[in-house]
């Protein structure tokens, strides 16, 4: 019984390593293989190539940064509907990496990643609210994305350090907004 355990163990790990098996580059030649499953609409392999062209993930093979093919990585699996990829696709966009400098666009594609909890979609919304950047100012909406992205680890030191700026003008409404906060 327990050879057959180890055997059936053994091909679950052969068939989800195969079909699963991490990022698109742990070989030499994993990179080809990410852009061919990219093309082919696998929305992690579109999000990895993204981060690549970006210069921030590490692939086997030298790749140059170049913004305009990571947003259009990033906007593939961003309209599949990865989190991250949105997120990412509002930093371009905030930043005017790749693409024209686009607050509204950025404002978008972060509150698309807020609202399915991702947290730098949730600070980004927060921060454009706050300085009425791509959105109309509404303080009120910024505190509230502060809070959802820190109520994710349960961490409210860095919530409370921006509420705390964006109302450092008027304390009676810093002081009431602090007691409610865990």
């Amino acid at each position: 019984m327990k050879i057959l355990q180890k055997i059936c163990f053994v091909l679950l790990l052969i068939t989800f390593s195969s079909a699963y098996g991490g990022s698109c580059f742990e070989t030499p030649s994993d990179l080809d293989d990410c852009i061919a499953k990219a093309k082919q609409g696998d929305v992690r392999a579109q999000h990895n190539l993204g981060r690549i062209y970006r210069g921030n993930k590490k692939a086997t093979q030298e790749v140059a940064k170049d913004y305009a093919e990571s947003v259009k990585w990033y906007t593939k699996a961003a309209e599949q509907g990865h989190a991250r990829a949105q997120a990412w696709l509002g930093v371009m966009y905030n930043l005017g990496f790749g693409v024209n400098q686009d607050y509204k666009v950025a404002a978008k594609w972060y509150r698309k990643a807020a609202d399915q909890g991702n947290v730098l979609g949730q600070l980004s919304i927060a921060r454009l609210y706050s300085q009425g950047k791509g959105v109309i100012k509404n303080l009120k909406e910024a505190e509230k994305w502060y809070l959802k992205s820190a109520s994710y680890d349960g961490d409210y030191t860095y919530a409370k350090k921006m509420i705390k700026e964006m109302y450092a003008d008027n304390k009676d409404d810093w002081s009431s907004i602090l007691h409610s906060i865990k």
